[in-house]
């Protein structure tokens, strides 16, 4: 999978999933446009990746504001030229009653995990239209299919970014634009040491997921020999949504 010379944006790169996706396309040669609303942490992944010797620029970006991600593409094609590969990773989650929640808090898991995503993907798309196509990976989670308690608006974000994701890979095919979705499960962001070994166990993969795993899947997905697979939504959660559990 050769990513040399690629624009990519990442958004949300400033820590977790977002971090270990930018700089696994550095490592691969890519351009890596860090998009991230909190400054002190986008321009450390920035250095991260620079120490690393791959190449990447900090913009800031809140997603929750149009007049931010039009900014963001338009930097990224007087840049670059270009964008060929859009990662929507930025989200935020909140777990309230579904009788406390406010509308405000509401709005703003929505406007951000999925109004976000779909301005994101359509103000990239118009720029990769341009230059023959591009691949897009929205970033959703297991909790679009299973849920716990007090996580409505964070599941509807999840779900509705599955459901876009197959509606925008079917609008934009005509363009050359690959839309894929991946959902993470258990991705562990903290100490990974610190793990007890029935965290693993619950897994029929035997372990629990670090944010590499879903680097490498946003590289399988946007790959150009991959170019048969588009309006998918891969899960890798090493397992757990397959696993039938019954209360003793």
């Amino acid at each position: 999978m050769s990513f040399t010379g690629k624009v990519v944006i990442v958004t949300g790169a400033g820590s977790g999933i977002g971090r270990a996706v930018a700089r696994m396309y550095a490592e691969h040669n890519a351009r890596v446009i860090i998009a991230e609303r909190n400054p002190e942490t986008g321009k450390e992944t920035e250095q991260v990746i620079k120490k690393a010797g791959g190449q990447a620029i900090f913009y800031q970006t809140d997603v929750s504001r149009p007049d931010d991600i039009l900014a963001l593409m338009k930097f990224a094609e007087e840049t670059y030229g270009r964008i060929e590969i859009l990662i929507n990773n930025a989200g935020v989650s909140r777990w309230k009653s579904p009788y406390e929640i406010t509308v405000a808090e509401w709005d703003e898991i929505i406007n951000i995990n999925l109004r976000g995503v779909f301005l994101c993907a359509r103000e990239a798309a118009k720029v990769m239209r341009k230059h023959g196509g591009g691949a897009i990976v929205n970033i959703a989670s297991t909790r679009a299919i299973m849920s716990e308690p007090d996580s409505e608006a964070y599941a509807a974000s999840k779900g509705g970014i599955v459901a876009l994701t197959h509606a925008l890979a079917v609008s934009l095919g005509r363009d050359k634009i690959r839309v894929n979705a991946v959902s993470p499960g258990w991705i562990e962001l903290g100490d990974y040491a610190q793990l007890r070994e029935i965290d693993h166990l619950q897994h029929p993969a035997g372990r629990v997921g670090k944010p590499e795993d879903i680097a490498r899947a946003c590289l399988f997905l946007t790959a150009e020999r991959n170019d048969f697979i588009t309006g998918a939504n891969l899960v890798i959660d090493g397992g757990m949504t397959r696993k039938m559990i019954y209360e003793p």
